[in-house]
């Protein structure tokens, strides 16, 4: 308990799925959080929710693809707290096709959320811990990141793209004090899977050495560990949380 006391935590996405499961992670280990997501209803639900675990929940509407509103969100933060010790850039969404089906706004509206999303909301928080000289940010990028799949050349597209990114802020922002590290999640039992054939899910669980989809509070306490001291001298690192499914 408390691996995380009197730490200031942004988590993104954290209204629901992977990221609500890291919002409850955090507060149980003593961390103020702030939500940042665009469903206010989702989000207010959650904190609701956690209210008997911590009453240092709040959220704030931001949408990530504009840097404008995650740097005023931000600053807000900042001038509340006096600092911002731990970014989770945990939002993603889905348009999935194979390529030749994939439209042009399924391709952009992947890039916009999943890779300038993470762009924009560290741009807009690195400053806070440059200044404090220290922070954790942690990247979330995926099991197709790494190996590709089938009808999601966006979304692979993104999720590599964050660990070609979270391997060079790790370069750059290591000296001031920050370390920048990526969980690379399998596949796991969230509504983005939800549309996913029963027979495909069947045969994913049959290839992982574990033989089940990943739950929630796995990612959510992979973030919980980088976001902790515990995880001081780790730096550029890709944390795979996927069961052994690649190996």
């Amino acid at each position: 308990m408390n691996r995380l006391h009197n730490k200031v935590s942004i988590i993104t996405g954290g209204a629901q799925g992977i990221g609500k499961s890291a919002v409850k992670r955090f507060v149980e280990e003593g961390s103020t959080v702030v939500i940042w997501d665009v469903n206010e209803e989702k989000a207010q639900a959650t904190i609701t929710e956690f209210k008997n675990i911590s009453e240092t929940i709040e959220f704030q509407k931001v949408d990530v693809t504009k840097l404008e509103s995650v740097s005023e969100a931000a600053k807000y933060i900042y001038e509340k707290f006096n600092k911002i010790d731990v970014l989770v850039n945990n939002a993603g969404i889905t348009r999935d096709a194979s390529f030749l089906k994939m439209t042009s706004e399924q391709w952009q509206q992947v890039i916009d959320v999943n890779l300038t999303g993470v762009f924009n909301c560290t741009k807009a928080v690195a400053p806070f811990m440059v200044e404090k000289l220290y922070g954790k940010i942690i990247n979330t990028s995926s099991v197709v990141g790494l190996y590709g799949n089938f009808g999601q050349t966006n979304y692979v597209a993104t999720k590599s793209g964050i660990i070609g990114m979270t391997k060079v802020w790790a370069r750059e922002l290591g000296r001031k004090g920050i370390n920048v590290n990526a969980v690379a999640p399998g596949f796991i039992a969230t509504e983005m899977v939800s549309t996913v054939p029963e027979k495909v899910l069947d045969m994913l669980k049959e290839r992982t050495p574990l033989g089940r989809l990943g739950n929630p509070e796995d990612i959510a306490n992979a973030y919980l560990f980088l976001a902790s001291d515990e995880a001081n001298f780790i730096n550029g690192a890709v944390l795979s949380v996927d069961g052994g499914l690649v190996l």
